[in-house]
């Protein structure tokens, strides 16, 4: 089923493509974001802070992994209040962890908000590059290879290059106006 969508998918698109006679270009945007210094230093930053609540949770895992085995050694010896008081001690700190996890590694946690801010601005750089230089080369229609949409691509079809090359010339702009 997959292909024959995708078969009608690259015929309709033949076919409006011969039509209208549009030009179509292709950029790899995940390899533009490797060549930005900038993306660089923050993804570093984010890959930096995501460490950092990782051993905070390994610490807190640790932590639970002691007090759950002191307690089921000590058990039997606790009596009443204490063994109520030590075993809402271990499942606090269980609960703790599950939250922990969940706010911070979670699919709506905080690491996917930093990734998205993070790439944001990117996204929104590229977008901009992309569009100059469709508009200079005459393009109708811009595909990204890191969908991994593309068949087959002639290199002169490839405007990776020349979107980085906008990019880069615009942060050097942006330096020297800076300096």
């Amino acid at each position: 089923m997959k292909t024959l969508k995708a078969f009608i998918f690259l015929f309709l698109f033949v076919a409006f493509s011969s039509i209208n006679a549009q030009k179509v270009g292709v950029v790899d945007t995940e390899y533009i974001l490797g060549m930005l210094p900038q993306y660089k230093e923050a993804e570093a930053r984010l890959n930096s802070q995501i460490d950092t609540w990782q051993n905070e949770l390994q610490s807190l895992q640790s932590e639970y992994e002691k007090k759950r085995s002191a307690f089921e050694n000590e058990k039997v010896l606790l009596i009443g209040d204490q063994l109520r008081l030590r075993e809402k001690e271990v499942l606090d700190l269980e609960k703790n962890i599950k939250t922990t996890t969940s706010l911070r590694f979670g699919s709506t946690g905080e690491i996917s908000k930093l990734r998205a801010n993070l790439m944001t601005p990117f996204q929104d750089q590229i977008w901009a590059a992309i569009q100059k230089m469709s508009e200079k080369n005459g393009l109708g229609m811009v595909l990204d290879k890191t969908e991994n949409n593309v068949i087959f691509l002639q290199k002169r079809n490839d405007y990776t290059d020349k979107v980085l090359d906008i990019l880069l010339k615009g942060s050097d702009k942006e330096k020297k106006s800076k300096k």
